[in-house]
């Protein structure tokens, strides 16, 4: 997947992670569904179109679904709002399918709880490390889709006003620690910005998480911007 980045790993030790594969097309179903059986990565159910694929969730309760976005009956985008409105807490992650990386829908799929983009062409490999890394509740952020999230909260945006988040209980550190992780940077690369260890940055962005009651990094970096901790334009250099 040529220009995208995945920020984390994968933890030692967990089963394989189960997956619900949600596309229109029988071929890209049969062919992700061989890749991932022969990764050892069990696909619990399929679906070909959005109505299908909410099912097969609530059914099946997968660690993760691969949605298409353009689908009949119900495309990707009301299928992933439906799932989560139907379980908030299930701890299923989605992540969408498309053709084109610059897809019209990007930022609508990142803030009704996607957990990032895949294109259909993807490695082999990027595919199943991919779903065991979202699994692991780390994000697929390309930076195409972080420079949209970008240019939507630029000045003169026609965008509404988003709503406020309280951050008052979050610590200083874990404010600088939300803002380099919205710019796209790595729990290492946050380590070496703030001369901190990895594993002291793997516990403050759980604890933001938590406390900000966000499902993982993708709505993190939405909201920073919502809210403007993070602005385009900023620096993204070293602090001094």
């Amino acid at each position: 997947m040529t220009g995208s980045s995945m920020t984390g790993g994968s933890a030692p030790g967990q089963p394989a992670p189960r997956v619900v594969i949600a596309d229109d097309q029988t071929l890209v179903r049969t062919g992700f569904g061989m890749i991932l059986r022969d990764a050892g990565i069990p696909v619990v159910a399929e679906a070909a179109d959005g109505v299908q694929a909410v099912a097969a969730v609530l059914e099946h309760h997968p660690d993760v679904v691969l949605m298409d976005i353009r689908m009949p009956e119900m495309d990707g985008l009301e299928a992933t709002r439906r799932i989560f409105a139907a379980e908030p807490d299930s701890g299923c992650r989605i992540i969408i399918l498309t053709t084109f990386d610059l897809d019209q829908y990007v930022y609508a799929a990142l803030t009704a709880g996607a957990s990032g983009f895949l294109l259909k062409h993807v490695s082999a490999e990027y595919l199943t490390a991919a779903i065991r890394m979202v699994r692991s509740g780390y994000a697929l952020l390309a930076p195409s889709i972080t420079r949209r999230l970008v240019e939507r909260f630029t000045p003169g945006s026609a965008a509404p006003p988003p709503p406020r988040r309280e951050l008052s209980g979050l610590s200083p550190r874990e404010l600088e620690v939300l803002r380099l992780l919205a710019r796209g940077l790595s729990n290492a690369e946050i380590a070496a910005e703030l001369v901190l260890a990895e594993a002291t940055v793997k516990t403050h962005v759980a604890r933001i998480l938590a406390k900000l009651q966000l499902r993982d990094r993708v709505q993190a970096v939405v909201l920073a911007y919502e809210i403007g901790l993070v602005r385009a334009g900023q620096n993204h250099g070293r602090h001094r």
